[in-house]
């Protein structure tokens, strides 16, 4: 099955928010469920995920048509959003996402990447160069969660 990137466009956005959704609700996690459904109690929709997506570029991979992951960029070099669907992880599609956002960052100027990276993510980021700035806790819900803020200094 070949995998396909591309950068997402508005009609995207419902699928990005089904892929997310698995993501946290179904993959492997670090996490319990009671954590995992304050995360993301619903899937994501409405006018304040479309407004938050619509100021971010998001790069996206595909098979068949099925969307198995998604990065995006949003200002001062944030990566506001990674994830990808449970049965897709393990096979490299992370680090193919971050090479069109570290590219992107680097043609708008960008001298660093960071990202609050869940527990979930924190290796990912790690294997690809991102080191940890701070050690976090949030709260959602009753729940709280631990998570990295993490960076990665765009050399060259």
């Amino acid at each position: 099955m070949e995998r396909v990137l591309r950068w997402a466009e508005e009609s995207d956005y419902e699928a990005l928010a089904d892929v997310m959704f698995d993501a946290v609700r179904n993959g492997e996690s670090p996490y319990d469920e009671r954590q995992r459904a304050a995360w993301m109690p619903v899937r994501r929709s409405g006018r304040d995920w479309t407004d938050r997506l619509s100021t971010q570029d998001i790069i996206l991979a595909e098979a068949s048509g099925d969307i198995l992951g998604f990065m995006s960029l949003a200002a001062n070099g944030y990566i506001d959003f990674a994830y990808i669907r449970p049965e897709a992880q393990g096979k490299g599609l992370f680090r193919q996402l971050l090479e069109p956002i570290v590219d992107k960052a680097r043609s708008a100027g960008e001298r660093l990447l960071w990202v609050h990276a869940s527990l979930s993510a924190e290796a990912a980021f790690s294997a690809l160069g991102f080191r940890v700035r701070k050690r976090e806790e949030v709260v959602m819900g009753a729940e709280r969660l631990e998570r990295f803020e993490m960076e990665k200094p765009l050399d060259g």
